[in-house]
């Protein structure tokens, strides 16, 4: 049934577009579904990586050797061969009736290769993994917690090992097979130390010192991570501060299941503190899909004052101005509005909202609270799960 599952991601019209999305967001599945009469030219089969490989230019005489019609061409891995980037610039330019669907599970090799990626000619668009209102009666908190929302994940018989698999595979074909780092151990270290910064502030000098290696060397761990499009980092709300706030951004990994794999675990760790980063976690690669899936912009914050009041995410644009605060408890309690009611008593214009693990859809203090898994499933592209004020 997951198969078929119908994804809000989407393409509009006849434009040429890159797709960006780490492995195993569904990328390759969506183009066939949606794009049966393309040209699929896939950089990961080896045969025609040599090929293009050699000749980067090759793809013209692909084109010319097809029928004068309209047609769409897919490069898969775009990033493997950055070369290809200038005769597809040069075709888009000569023959109008072309499209050219460009998808990439990094920008690292693109932006060393100095592409102008297609000088606008063609949007940008971000797939992401799945979205609970996707899956629909197939959702489960717990599961997403553990495992994760990529497809591929999901999908699997035995997600606890697809997912060790997964991120062997980064380490394996996108780290080291594209010589990114020179110690891959080093790296994958590095992976689970920083594994308990998501959700925080980074101390970078600590992280180095707890890796052995370089403040140097992190900055270029931290850069890879973002390249290969396996993190993200969330910047503080400044508008029109009455407070001093904090000037960090926060860490977080992409997806749920892969911070939930790669942060060690010991007799000594706290499995609700680790479950609570989860969620919030989980709840923000939501919140991102569903401002790369919606027409109306959003940008995504989190706010923190130098005294130490937090929210989770403040959600800001035209349309949405909301204060999100995730708790991983089943009760609300008065102290769990502290840091909402602070932000509100600065931007009354803002709607607060406390997503947590119960079962019921209460207001407490004039702060909507509802559980987790409710908001999760009720937040669709160019929708919100209630009506904000």
């Amino acid at each position: 049934m997951l198969k078929h599952t119908k994804r809000f991601f989407s393409v509009s019209g006849d434009d040429s577009c890159f797709i960006f999305g780490p492995r195993g967001t569904g990328k390759t599945t969506w183009i066939k579904d949606h794009l049966q009469h393309a040209k699929i030219i896939n950089l990961l089969d080896e045969k025609t990586y040599l090929k293009y490989l050699a000749n980067p230019g090759y793809i013209k005489e692909v084109v010319d050797g097809g029928e004068a019609q309209p047609r769409i061409f897919v490069i898969d891995e775009i990033q493997k061969i950055p070369q290809m980037l200038d005769s597809i610039h040069d075709l888009i330019e000569s023959k109008k009736q072309l499209r050219f669907i460009l998808t990439g599970s990094s920008a690292r090799k693109l932006k060393r290769a100095g592409v102008n990626l297609l000088a606008g000619r063609a949007l940008l668009k971000k797939m992401h993994p799945f979205m609970a209102a996707e899956l629909g009666g197939a959702f489960a908190l717990p599961q997403a917690l553990q495992f994760g929302m990529l497809p591929i994940i999901v999908m699997a018989n035995d997600p606890q090992e697809k997912i060790a698999a997964y991120i062997s595979l980064y380490l394996k074909e996108e780290v080291q097979a594209e010589a990114l780092i020179r110690n891959v151990g080093d790296f994958a270290r590095f992976l689970e130390i920083i594994s308990f910064s998501h959700g925080a502030q980074l101390n970078t000098s600590n992280i180095a010192r707890e890796c052995g290696v370089s403040r140097k060397i992190i900055d270029n761990y931290l850069s890879i991570l973002e390249d290969l499009l396996l993190c993200s980092f969330l910047p503080v709300f400044t508008k029109r501060a009455k407070r001093e706030v904090v000037n960090h951004p926060k860490f977080y990994y992409f997806d749920a299941g892969v911070y939930h794999a790669l942060r060690p675990k010991g007799p000594l760790d706290n499995v609700s503190e680790i479950n609570g980063m989860a969620l919030e976690g989980l709840v923000l690669q939501h919140l991102r899909a569903w401002s790369e899936y919606s027409k109306d912009h959003t940008e995504l914050y989190y706010w923190r004052t130098v005294s130490g009041s937090e929210v989770d995410f403040i959600v800001y644009g035209e349309k949405y101005f909301i204060a999100i605060e995730v708790k991983n408890s089943d009760k609300v309690f008065t102290k769990d509005l502290k840091a909402l009611k602070a932000f509100v008593s600065d931007y009354n214009e803002a709607t607060p909202v406390l997503l947590y693990r119960g079962a019921d859809k209460i207001v407490k203090d004039g702060i909507i609270c509802w559980p987790v898994t409710d908001f999760l499933l009720g937040l669709v592209p160019n929708g919100f799960p209630f009506t904000v004020s």
